[in-house]
């Protein structure tokens, strides 16, 4: 007994054991403290998540609640932007009716006068532009065209266009086709097709042509306008047609800076009466190509109304004919819209048209047509064609089907 106790090996193993002892003693207190931490942080995280989840879920309300209240202000600024608008576009196109009116009594006064006669209609020119361009921000503000009375062919329609933008004298019409447009429809197609034809001559280059097709197709006619301009890339095809296809209230402070307002006139008077354009394929002069298809419901169902004078089956012209004197009745008020505007009538005779005077006789003397003819020779076969405007009585206010 005494030999082992003093063998050095046992207290060696007792050290080791007592060691161990301690060891896992320690160990087991270290993995118990670990379990509580880890118990708590597990508890912490859960309740963290919980709050995060919370936190997610408020923001998550303030972002909806922020957009809710951003788009009930933009639905104000943008409503009472276009109620400014319309307001302004109104008076503007009184002012330009009168200035209609007083043209109109212009050329019939000075009527005689060729050179009285060029500049008058130069003027009266720049005012159906300007008379266009207001109807359009009128319209992209809630407003209407109003209706005529009576319906149009497709050529006359087509001229009435041709009259409302700048480059008119590049335009040529083509017309297969000798059907008429519905009164309630004759306007807004007017406008759409003006829109599309400056569109063509603004962006192909000065002295090219723009060339307008009518045909007919199984569901109705359709008006087609080739430019040799270069083109449209993919993102504004697709900025065009999300405008010409829109089915609700177009925001007109998306527009651009300065606003291109074409498409989009185009777009809401297309949803509006129920015709559709596009431009979305090339022309066979590597421009655009714009069609506007319109459905047979728009089509006037007592056919054709009598073609103009000094115009032929297929929808040309003689060369050199001059408009004669305009007589035109003062404008009336009729009535009042809902909005208040005044409803006006304008009484006014046919455009008459005076032919080309004779050949001179032969051995006489050939003398040169002095340039103020030539330009109110041709400036009378553009007013022949956009007498549309003139012969016809337009109401102001909403149209009624």
């Amino acid at each position: 007994m005494t030999s082992l106790i003093q063998d050095p090996l046992l207290w060696i193993l007792l050290v080791v054991l007592v060691a161990a002892v301690v060891a896992v003693s320690r160990a087991r207190r270290t993995n118990m403290a670990l379990r509580r931490t880890k118990t708590g942080l597990e508890t912490a995280l859960s309740e963290a998540e919980n709050r995060l989840g919370e936190l997610q879920g408020r923001i998550a309300a303030l972002n909806e609640q922020h957009q809710r209240d951003l788009a009930d202000v933009r639905a104000d600024a943008e409503s009472a932007t276009k109620a400014v608008l319309k307001s302004a576009m109104g008076t503007l196109q009184s002012l330009a009716e009168e200035q209609q009116v007083l043209l109109d009594g212009l050329l019939k006064k000075y009527g005689d006068d060729t050179e009285v006669l060029a500049d008058l209609m130069s003027v009266d020119h720049t005012g159906s532009q300007f008379s266009r361009r207001a109807k359009g921000i009128s319209v992209l503000c809630g407003g209407w065209l109003g209706r005529r009375e009576r319906s149009a062919t497709v050529y006359d329609v087509a001229r009435s266009a041709q009259g409302r933008i700048k480059g008119f004298n590049r335009v040529n019409v083509h017309s297969q086709v000798n059907v008429s447009i519905s009164s309630r429809a004759v306007e807004p197609l007017a406008v759409v097709l003006a829109e599309l034809l400056d569109n063509a001559t603004n962006f192909s280059a000065p002295g090219t042509p723009v060339e307008v097709n009518i045909q007919a197709v199984p569901t109705g006619v359709c008006f087609i306008v080739d430019d040799a301009g270069l083109g449209m890339d993919q993102e504004t095809k697709d900025r065009a047609a999300a405008l010409l296809s829109a089915d609700g209230p177009i925001d007109i402070t998306s527009l651009g800076d300065p606003p291109r307002f074409g498409f989009a006139v185009c777009g809401d008077l297309a949803a509006r009466y129920g015709f559709s354009v596009s431009v979305g394929s090339v022309s066979p002069y590597g421009g655009v190509r714009a069609v506007i298809r319109v459905p047979e419901s728009l089509l006037a169902a007592d056919g054709p109304a009598p073609a103009a004078d000094g115009q032929d089956a297929a929808g040309q012209e003689p060369a050199a004919q001059k408009l004669a004197a305009v007589p035109v009745g003062p404008s009336h008020v009729v009535g009042t819209t809902s909005g208040g505007l005044p409803k006006r009538r304008r009484r006014q005779g046919p455009i008459a048209v005076v032919p080309p005077p004779d050949p001179a006789p032969a051995g006489d003397e050939q003398t040169s047509q002095p340039a103020s003819e030539v330009t109110a020779s041709r400036i009378g076969a553009f007013a022949r064609g956009t007498q549309l405007g003139r012969t016809t009585n337009t109401t102001e206010g909403p149209d009624h089907k």
